[in-house]
């Protein structure tokens, strides 16, 4: 009898737990808020993004670009990597541009796909560098003319976009066939 009036004080401890358990159930409303999103809006606030780089370099400057890249953003440049984004502008970018008269971009195209709060771009290129003569180590200015590609990932942060990674190459522009 005991073990009988134990098994039916379990069972209904069950039942009304269950019981109970449905009715907060049905208490807990679902709330889904939907944020409306420009897409349109978002492709071109990306660009700008990448504009405003695609600017500094042509101004042989590298004022304001930390602030494009996030913290962590890493960079890579002709199959190798050169970190995170403030060590490439300490090292390689920045002292770089010093030894140019000019870096320009021509055939410029971009593209950009936003998949919030992310977004994806590839953009082609030819560049062209006059880099400045050195009497220290002999050298004569010269001129070089490459195609390239750079594909970059950005991030929307704080309602702002960022350069989370970005990779760049380039190769000698062949000459056109018949």
């Amino acid at each position: 009898m005991k073990m009988y009036l134990k098994s039916i004080v379990v069972a209904s401890a069950i039942v009304l737990t269950l019981a109970s358990c449905k009715q907060e159930e049905k208490k807990v409303e679902q709330k889904v808020e939907v944020e409306e999103v420009n897409l349109t809006a978002e492709k071109e606030a990306v660009t700008a993004v990448m504009k405003a780089y695609k600017d500094a370099i042509q101004n042989l400057t590298t004022d304001g670009t930390l602030e494009l890249f996030t913290k962590e953003a890493t960079v890579f440049e002709s199959g190798g990597s050169e970190g995170t984004f403030a060590n490439y502008l300490g090292h390689h970018l920045g002292p770089e541009l010093d030894h140019f008269n000019s870096f320009i971009f021509s055939d410029y195209t971009i593209d950009a796909v936003v998949e919030m709060p992310y977004a994806f771009v590839t953009e082609t290129y030819i560049y062209t560098i006059d880099i400045k003569a050195n009497k220290e180590r002999g050298t004569e200015s010269r001129i070089i003319k490459k195609k390239g590609v750079a594909t970059s990932d950005l991030k929307k942060i704080d309602g702002k976009w960022m350069i989370t990674k970005t990779h760049s190459s380039s190769r000698n522009i062949r000459k056109a066939s018949h």
